[in-house]
């Protein structure tokens, strides 16, 4: 990838919708070389999809928390399986560190939250775990 590469994909990040036309005039290139471009990138995995955020995808819930997670042996797999398919959790990473697990999770209420934690720990294979309240964001992806 190189720097057209990239300007692409952060004009795509922020309008996935935008014509051929309106890249190649943003990026100072050919429609041709930003049609090449995206099949390029596609092609090679670099862009895996395109999605729409909808007004609900915006609004944050008013609970939000990081679970991180100890998983005993090799369960891993498993219980991100199980963590992830929760509607609660709105992302699950695997990290290095002394962690094995991120759970990214929103809800509702603090009761809510409490009730997913405590789903969560009744994983086979789940450790131990810290979670920590997200108060506020700063700089988000929009």
């Amino acid at each position: 990838m190189d720097e057209l590469d990239n300007r692409l994909l952060n004009a795509l990040q922020r309008d996935a919708r935008a014509s051929l036309s309106e890249l190649s005039e943003t990026l100072g290139v050919t429609r041709t070389t930003v049609r090449s471009r995206l099949q390029r990138l596609k092609q090679s995995g670099e862009i895996v999809g395109f999605t729409v955020l909808t007004r609900r995808d915006l609004a944050q819930s008013p609970v939000r928390g990081l679970m991180m997670l100890e998983i005993e042996g090799r369960g891993t797999e498993r219980v991100m399986a199980r963590i992830g398919a929760m509607r609660q959790v709105t992302a699950v990473h695997s990290t290095n560190g002394s962690w094995d697990l991120i759970a990214e999770i929103s809800t509702e209420t603090l009761a809510e939250l409490d009730e997913v934690l405590f789903q969560i720990r009744k994983i086979d294979g789940v450790t131990r775990s810290e979670t920590n309240l997200l108060l506020s964001t700063r700089k988000g992806r929009l």
